[in-house]
């Protein structure tokens, strides 16, 4: 008798804890969609007041739209920009991130004609406009090595200005470890290599995202740029389409957009590679 109360008992208490669990579970469920209802409810308030500003604004100027006009009927010349807009983002940022790595190092090597010329070169293309390095590297040193595609001078160009950013964030990374992690890891007889691998590395990846991606969507925006050189980008065939259609608002509008999906997706993903590198320092 005593042995089945004690069974008794104990599936009772059994129960009891499976129904608190459940019953968390199911709390904690519905607490994340209120809160995502939340959310999803707010974004569409913003956006909404946001197009009612614009469009009080444009009816006060009694402008008159002509989507069709433009999306419409241009549209493959807005995708075959977006698309070069794209390839050309790709390719840069992927340059940029070579050329800054290598300057960073360059930057702390003690051989004197590689470190002053990445100082150099760090200084000179952060220190001058983007439109005047775009104009001397295509027309003089572009001319010089004989490299008449727009398209590749475009992304050399993108990646040259980019790199020397993204040198200074990986340089700045580095040097905000601290000492005392450097001098553990001497004492526990590391090599370079494993300073880097297991130490320096995890933090400074933690550390240079954030100004990594907000570098990155900058470069993806100054592209926009080489449609002075005639490069088919986004920009410039927008433009193109405005020139003829004289529709500024309908057209700027679908940069605005297409901008948009591009850089938006950087930003999203160098949120989750902070939270995957998220470590205690």
């Amino acid at each position: 008798m005593e042995d089945t109360l004690k069974k008794c008992g104990k599936q009772c208490k059994d129960k009891k804890r499976k129904m608190s669990l459940k019953n968390l579970f199911f709390r904690e469920s519905r607490e994340q969609e209120a809160s995502r209802a939340v959310e999803i409810i707010n974004i569409i308030i913003i956006i909404a007041i946001i197009f009612a500003i614009f469009d009080f604004a444009f009816g006060r100027l009694e402008y008159n739209y002509m989507w069709k006009e433009t999306i419409i009927d241009y549209r493959y010349k807005f995708i075959k920009g977006f698309f070069i807009t794209v390839a050309i983002s790709f390719f840069s940022l992927f340059c940029s991130l070579i050329i800054g790595t290598l300057m960073a190092i360059g930057q702390r090597v003690t051989f004197l004609p590689v470190y002053y010329f990445s100082k150099f070169y760090v200084e000179f293309i952060r220190g001058t406009p983007l439109i005047v390095q775009i104009y001397l590297f295509f027309y003089v040193i572009g001319t010089a090595f004989n490299i008449g595609d727009r398209y590749i001078m475009g992304i050399l160009i993108m990646a040259s200005f980019s790199g020397a950013y993204v040198a200074e964030i990986i340089r700045s990374g580095i040097e905000s470890i601290g000492a005392s992690q450097l001098e553990t890891a001497k004492a526990l007889a590391f090599t370079p290599f494993q300073t880097y691998r297991y130490i320096i590395l995890p933090q400074v990846i933690k550390r240079i995202t954030p100004p990594l991606a907000g570098q990155f969507a900058s470069l993806i925006k100054d592209s926009s740029l080489l449609s002075i050189i005639a490069v088919n980008e986004f920009t410039k065939n927008v433009q193109e389409v405005d020139s003829l259609t004289f529709a500024p608002v309908e057209n700027y509008f679908i940069l605005a957009v297409g901008y948009l999906v591009l850089t938006y997706p950087v930003s999203h993903y160098s949120k989750y590679l902070e939270r995957k590198f998220s470590y205690e320092s």
